[in-house]
């Protein structure tokens, strides 16, 4: 599972998985780390880190809503649940607890900015800016973002 390392929420889930009795073993990534680029090179990490991502054993990739059902999946105590949530009904609750976890996880930053290892930052009111390296020579808005 690919999760991203600097947010709060992120990590709590994270924790809280690892305490959890697994059937199928778990193992935690954080998203777009030298880690992450080197185990999974056809990702889009970028993605990875808007978006909870899960890789499956034989290189299936789960986005969103289905990445929280294939990780329920993995937990003795809530397999029962991933099974209700991969029906049809199921699948727009599941959906539905994705998106309120990602409007909380917006809502966190609380007008602070949200500053990430790669020199990027988010500021609500200003958007996306990076300060790391080579950064000065950015002044005349011609450095690439990517």
């Amino acid at each position: 599972m690919l999760y991203d390392a600097q947010c709060s929420l992120c990590t709590f889930v994270r924790d809280w998985l690892v305490r959890q009795r697994q059937l199928v073993p778990l193992e935690f990534v954080p998203a777009a780390s030298a880690e992450a680029r080197h185990r999974f090179p056809g990702l889009d990490h970028d993605a990875t880190l808007d978006d909870v991502t899960v890789v499956g054993d034989g290189g299936q990739v789960y986005r969103g809503a289905a990445a929280w059902v294939v990780t329920l999946w993995a937990l003795r105590e809530h397999r029962p649940l991933a099974h209700r949530l991969s029906t049809p009904a199921g699948a727009k609750l599941a959906k539905g607890a994705v998106l309120a976890a990602a409007r909380w996880r917006g809502s966190q930053w609380g007008g602070r900015a949200y500053p990430r290892t790669d020199g990027w930052s988010y500021d609500p009111a200003h958007g996306w800016a990076y300060d790391g390296p080579g950064s000065p020579g950015c002044d005349d808005g011609t450095c690439r973002t990517r």
